[in-house]
């Protein structure tokens, strides 16, 4: 899952909005070496100051990375000072509206099954298991309910009578698809989530409802 958050990915693909930064990622991108001020200002017709400004944004928006090498090859005094080179960085960065964890969930049904494979035990079996300790963690790192919930897309609303309703479900063209296997991974995810985080006063159950997430929170009795 892409932990980074909503936001800082909202303002990375929005740095791409400009036509001349979009150009310089198209360039670096196509590049097998590492791409340098001078090339990417050369190729583009820029003056330096220019690429040297938006090849910089991008590497702050996490797009690019950087590192520094001697173009010269020569090395010690006189060897002139390193040049600051740029590359596509491999991280991804996607945005969806709303917010949706497919990669999260092959992830989760990849693990499952490399589990199952290895062990022998039925697959459903494994799946829940992973769903399970992986909500543990979101709920340990998050140290909230409502914290964990938000942070991974389930849009908690209050329901009126202590619980929580989620409003968005980030597996939704799955769960269309494969409503038990997605449902049962996210009702195992999410009680996980609420384990994590020290939460009792709510409990974890399916409840499908057109337009939301098909767990719901209730509040515990």
């Amino acid at each position: 899952m892409d932990e980074r958050p909503w936001a800082e990915r909202v303002a990375a693909i929005s740095a791409l909005d400009e036509p001349v930064r979009r150009a310089l990622y198209d360039y670096v991108s196509r590049s097998d070496a590492a791409v340098g001020r001078d090339a990417a200002a050369e190729a583009l017709d820029l003056s330096r100051s220019t690429a040297a400004f938006h090849l910089d944004r991008l590497a702050d928006e996490g797009l690019l990375t950087v590192e520094f090498q001697r173009l010269t090859g020569r090395t010690g005094p006189g060897s002139g000072r390193p040049a600051k080179l740029y590359r596509r960085a491999a991280d991804e960065v996607a945005v969806s509206l709303p917010a949706r964890l497919y990669r999260f969930a092959a992830e989760l049904l990849l693990k499952a099954f490399e589990e199952s494979t290895a062990t022998g035990k039925p697959a459903q079996d494994s799946l829940r298991r992973v769903a399970a300790e992986t909500g543990h963690r979101m709920g340990t790192s998050a140290r909230s309910l409502r914290r964990a919930l938000e942070q991974h897309g389930f849009e908690p609303r209050p329901d009126g009578a202590g619980g929580l309703v989620l409003g968005n479900c980030p597996f939704h063209r799955l769960a269309e698809q494969h409503t038990e296997i997605v449902c049962g991974l996210n009702l195992e995810l999410l009680r996980g989530v609420a384990e994590g985080t020290g939460d009792r006063r709510h409990t974890m159950v399916l409840e499908p409802t057109d337009g939301r997430c098909c767990v719901r929170a209730l509040r515990t009795k």
